[in-house]
């Protein structure tokens, strides 16, 4: 391996940038804050008490935790702008594999949130809204966690197409981050 491109990359990447910290603090930030607030509601109920019942207090979780992603997104928009792109990855090819990245984690995405609904997508079991059965199809028939890898899939296209390796290295983030988040949600309450 040409060790003087892996040189030339490292020298276009400053990890402990303040935008590249933030949006780092973003991305661990979201599953950590969702699953401790869904546990806690879990056990307490506390979240139902406050806004009056278990359908209002999802939802309301449900705009906040849009609302989180919406800032964690623009944080990685905001850290990959602050850093060069890098030449080889401003290639025709690249950028098409990124676009379909996007629309192949977009597919995901939309299809988990279509098949879930608002409180199966926002941790309804918790507030216990549950479903009638488990969702097996589309896109549950093609992956686990669906949502959480088109989302990954999505970083990663946009990375892609921005040809930034900053966006590839916290796409990585975001990615380990929904492993951790994968395996806590595998504890039962």
């Amino acid at each position: 391996m040409d060790m003087s491109v892996l040189a030339e990359l490292w020298m276009l990447i400053d990890l402990t940038e303040p935008r590249v910290c933030v949006a780092v603090i973003a991305i661990v930030f979201n599953p950590f804050f969702w699953n401790v607030v869904a546990r806690w509601e879990h056990r307490t109920r506390g979240l139902t008490r406050l806004f009056g019942g278990p359908y209002v207090a999802c939802y309301s979780l449900a705009v906040l935790i849009l609302l989180l992603n919406v800032y964690r997104s623009h944080s990685i928009t905001v850290a990959m702008k602050a850093h060069p792109r890098w030449a080889p990855l401003e290639d025709g090819c690249v950028y098409y594999a990124g676009a379909a990245l996007v629309a192949l984690g977009s597919v995901f995405v939309i299809s988990s949130f279509v098949a879930l609904g608002v409180t199966g997508t926002f941790l309804g079991d918790y507030f216990g809204i549950l479903m009638d059965q488990k969702v097996t199809g589309f896109p549950f028939n093609v992956m686990e966690n669906p949502m959480y890898w088109g989302s990954t899939a999505n970083y990663l296209g946009l990375a892609l197409m921005n040809a930034s390796p900053v966006g590839v290295i916290l796409t990585a983030v975001v990615g380990l981050s929904y492993k951790v988040a994968i395996a806590y949600e595998g504890f039962t309450v």
